[in-house]
């Protein structure tokens, strides 16, 4: 199955809307750490240049929180949801999924980001430990008028807050998207808080142990869990299951996990601190400079000079 990237998508919708990639990207976005953007379901559908224009039925790259008012259908490899009136949707790169609109009628907003833009040191939580990102889950609410206009408030202020000159704009914004997702929590059955089967288990428990090792705080710190097979070691299982159970819980093996949060951890100390970059290959666990910049090349297709320097 394709991973449908940021990128992609916006190719995609800018070929839908008829408009440049560029007039769809937010101001300031390339200062942040990670991606966010947030668009009007009532423009967006209006702009779509298309007859009956329809999402693929892909595993995403990235997050997306859907506040959709209007009927519409989803559906997941095993199960069709149909939405008649209002609805809030949370769809991780964990879940694929394919989202029918059934009229042009569509209102509401809709704001995708990537894990770096909620990074533990950003957002004070870890996205894959939140119930409502878990596998195996159908997260979409039926809500009711009050609850939607409730959420279309809060969407609001993110669509104003991104125009805005705020210089800590993005610090708020990320307010709001935790405040959408503990609404979301909140609309969550109990049970679905405690009902964990042992592969998901593993996954949790794998998780917990790679994001333990972060953030570094002082060049002096290093990472000791680097391999796969460190990993497996810690959590007393053989290294074929850990990378079995997270490929069908994650859709990513355990080494493209350890590679994806080294990456996500270099460019922050990149971006957000003076250390040279030997301190910093040495603090994700690298013992030459050389197999860092590698590293870093082959996963960015940058180099760490060229990161710092953007």
């Amino acid at each position: 199955m394709k991973i449908y990237s940021i990128d992609d998508f916006y190719k995609e919708t800018s070929s839908f809307v008829n408009e440049s990639v560029d007039s769809l990207l937010p101001n300031g976005i390339n200062k942040e750490i990670g991606h966010f953007n947030v668009f009007s379901l009532e423009d967006l559908v209006s702009k779509f240049t298309k007859e009956g224009v329809q999402m693929s039925y892909n595993r995403r790259a990235y997050y997306k929180i859907s506040l959709v008012r209007g009927k519409n259908t989803a559906e997941y490899a095993d199960k069709v949801i149909n939405i008649e009136k209002n609805a809030l949707l949370f769809a991780t790169p964990k879940i694929p999924y394919h989202w029918i609109p059934q009229d042009l009628e569509q209102k509401g907003y809709f704001c995708i980001f990537t894990d770096e833009f909620l990074v533990q040191t950003k957002s004070g939580v870890v996205l894959d430990d939140l119930p409502i990102f878990n596998p195996g889950g159908y997260p979409i609410f039926q809500l009711s008028d009050e609850q939607a206009e409730e959420l279309n408030e809060l969407f609001k202020k993110i669509h104003r807050e991104m125009s805005s000159s705020y210089l800590y704009k993005y610090d708020l914004i990320r307010n709001y998207v935790m405040e959408l997702i503990h609404y979301g929590q909140k609309l969550q059955p109990l049970t679905t808080y405690n009902t964990h089967n042992a592969s998901a288990r593993v996954s949790s428990l794998f998780i917990e142990l790679l994001e333990r090792q972060f953030p570094i705080a002082a060049p002096q710190q290093k990472v000791i869990l680097r391999t796969a097979k460190d990993y497996a070691n810690q959590l007393s299982v053989h290294i074929n299951h850990l990378n079995k159970v997270l490929k069908e819980n994650t859709g990513k093996t355990t080494t493209e996990h350890i590679s994806n949060r080294l990456v996500q951890e270099a460019k922050i100390l990149l971006k957000q601190t003076d250390w040279n970059i030997s301190e910093i290959a040495y603090s994700l666990g690298f013992e030459q400079l050389s197999h860092f910049s590698k590293f870093f090349k082959k996963q960015t297709n940058l180099s760490p000079v060229e990161v710092r320097s953007s």
